[in-house]
């Protein structure tokens, strides 16, 4: 660039010269207070730990997907069925994980937290939770000492073990939790069964029933046991199965089959019938006996799946692995004071420049007319002055505005 106006490199390092105090001063002393300042803050430290979640799908929900073969990735898609790396980074992230850690390690007391949702709060902010693209869950958590995050980060890991203990997160583990319902139930209702018989036969005593009317009793019992199981079976299936399912069918025509056989046992001519129609007196210690044989049949019944339940859940039970333990950090996170002292003197080195540049141009305008004017013009806009033409004629209080166009003509020419 070349020209009356061109800055010659070699002018402005004149100017830094003439100020190389400065420019060494100012650098200095912004990095002195920040060493300071970086001593003064408070030290944080890391504490990592890496886990690995079940990386496959449990129970009914895997064989229905394999067998769907190249189209098993767009089914889980469709289906909401995410990575297991989703869900347990949810579980991590929950209120029973973090009350947990809040009362083992006292951070309410620690984070000056009035309350417990401020403890929360505070909590995550200090953690970093996420999982890599291998699949790995990463726990990061911040702390004053580098004991307490190693702990903190270890803490998440057997917090989230005992959350998922007492969860039914596997398909068998819901069956499971389903069943035991059931069986509690069932075993409640046998006992009212029993007092009630126990009743009767305290009452007026039990009427004896021929051989072929226990035996009808008996039948009709063990079949209406059986269909509410099998009832209660496709109540649990209808939660991973769809109607076309090759097992929820074969259930349905068992089903089908029971109900019809029980309906024969229990028309007319029946051995039941025949056996009230001989002995009327035993007819209520008959249906005594039947409920209380039913809901025998019903318990064993239940009992059978429930511990069918167990064992798969025991086969498919999540194994939540620590691949790296959390371990005391040998080097704090934060502060990192070599950065601060250096950062604040760079800072301080370019607003030394720039103050040079600005104290130099000033120097040169006070000397320089046309730059006078300039200067005179710049400061009346930003002023907003009212312009010359919109003044009043005469007004002595309104000066003159100066353009730059004027300052330039008034200004001499340079030799």
């Amino acid at each position: 660039m070349t020209g009356p106006d061109a800055v010659d490199p070699l002018d402005l390092l004149a100017v830094l010269g003439r100020r190389k105090r400065r420019l060494a001063a100012w650098p200095l002393c912004a990095a002195l207070v920040a060493a300071g300042v970086a001593l003064a803050l408070p030290e944080t430290f890391t504490g990592v730990t890496r886990l690995l979640p079940p990386q496959q799908l449990q129970g009914t929900s895997a064989a229905m997907l394999g067998q769907l073969g190249g189209l098993a990735g767009a089914a889980g898609g469709a289906l909401g069925l995410k990575s297991p790396g989703d869900l347990y980074l949810g579980l991590l992230r929950s209120e029973s994980v973090a009350d947990g850690l809040i009362e083992r390690f006292g951070l309410q007391q620690a984070y000056r937290a009035p309350l417990r949702a401020d403890a929360r709060k505070a909590l995550s902010d200090r953690t970093r939770l996420e999982v890599e693209k291998s699949g790995l869950i990463v726990v990061e958590v911040e702390a004053s000492s580098p004991a307490l995050a190693a702990e903190l980060a270890n803490g998440y890991a057997e917090q989230l073990h005992r959350l998922t203990s007492t969860l039914a997160v596997t398909e068998a583990a819901q069956r499971r939790v389903f069943f035991e319902q059931q069986l509690r139930q069932a075993k409640e209702q046998l006992g009212g069964a029993e007092e009630a018989l126990r009743g009767a036969i305290d009452a007026g005593g039990l009427v004896s029933v021929e051989a072929q009317g226990r035996g009808a009793v008996e039948t009709v019992a063990r079949l209406r046991a059986e269909i509410s199981a099998k009832e209660i079976q496709l109540g649990a299936m209808r939660a991973y199965a769809t109607q076309d399912h090759p097992d929820r069918r074969r259930a349905d025509q068992e089903l089908a089959s029971m109900r019809q056989q029980l309906d024969r046992l229990e028309s007319g001519g029946g051995p039941a019938r025949a056996a009230d129609g001989k002995a009327a007196s035993g007819v209520a210690n008959l249906r005594l006996v039947r409920e209380v044989k039913y809901q025998e049949i019903m318990f064993e019944l239940l009992a059978k799946q429930y511990e069918l339940a167990r064992v798969d859940e025991s086969k498919e039970a999540p194994i939540l692995q620590v691949v790296d333990r959390a371990r005391p950090p040998e080097k704090r996170t934060r502060p990192k004071r070599t950065l601060l002292v250096l950062g604040a003197a760079a800072l301080a080195l370019f607003a030394a420049v720039l103050a040079t540049f600005a104290e130099d141009a000033l120097a040169h305008a006070a000397r320089d007319p046309a730059r006078q004017a300039r200067l005179a013009a710049l400061r009346a806009a930003w002023r907003r002055q009212v312009p010359a033409s919109t003044a009043p004629a005469g007004s002595a209080t309104s000066p003159p505005a100066i353009t730059l166009e004027q300052g330039r003509r008034a200004a001499p020419e340079r030799p």
